[in-house]
């Protein structure tokens, strides 16, 4: 890129633009309408996107490492397969959304908005996602290891074989999530809300995962194989 004037692209309207495989590398398309662009394996690293509207967008595939994509509008679009790695996510809205396979490792996700959305297999590897709404999201087999989950909405949330080894998911709220064979071990679970033993005993481990009393204790009594060392 030798001028980056150029690719100053703040406020554009690009609705339904075709930009398939487009090199916009460290593009500033801040507050720019992307609405049902084709944006298929383009490459936005490093690329400015604060409030774009990048709703119902195609984006499968494309390069948004490191990207800013703060507070940006992504309701319902296709972001399979799509690097988002150490992308700045903070306060986004990507309800129902589709992030199969997604790389989101280390990407900051606080208080974003991802309900209904489709994270499965997806990789959340060290990713922030505090506060962040998961309420009926699909997070079946994804990574979630070591994420950052303080007081996230996990609402009806799908976490079938999630592995979830090391995270912090302290204050988050389970009520009605699936967890059957996610992996808690030495995940953080302490002061959950809305809980139960039943959720517990269906998860793959437990192993020197931090609980409250009332769900350990019980637990330890009836299903102790939880928390052996895991083959």
């Amino acid at each position: 890129m030798s001028d980056r004037k150029e690719y100053d692209l703040k406020r554009a309207n690009l609705e339904k633009a075709i930009l398939i495989e487009a090199n916009l590398k460290e593009a500033n398309l801040e507050k720019a309408n992307l609405k049902e662009a084709d944006l298929k394996r383009a490459n936005l690293e490093k690329a400015i996107l604060i409030e774009a509207n990048l709703k119902l967008a195609k984006i499968k595939r494309a390069n948004f490492k490191w990207a800013n994509l703060r507070k940006a509008n992504i309701e319902g679009a296709n972001l399979e397969e799509v690097d988002l790695r150490g992308a700045n996510l903070v306060g986004t809205n990507l309800t129902g959304a589709n992030l199969a396979k997604a790389n989101l490792e280390g990407a900051n996700l606080i208080k974003a908005n991802l309900a209904e959305a489709n994270l499965a297999w997806a990789n959340l590897k060290g990713a922030n996602l505090k506060e962040a709404n998961l309420e009926g999201a699909d997070l079946d087999w994804a990574i979630l290891i070591e994420a950052n989950l303080v007081e996230s909405q996990l609402k009806g949330t799908d976490l079938i074989g999630t592995n979830l080894e090391r995270a912090n998911l302290c204050r988050a709220n389970f009520i009605k999530a699936n967890l059957g064979e996610a992996n808690f071990r030495e995940a953080n679970l302490k002061k959950a809300n809305q809980l139960s033993i039943d959720q517990l005993s269906k998860v793959k481990t437990l192993y020197n995962a931090k609980l409250d009393e009332d769900l350990l204790i019980p637990l330890k009594e009836k299903w102790p194989a939880l928390f052996e060392v895991p083959d």
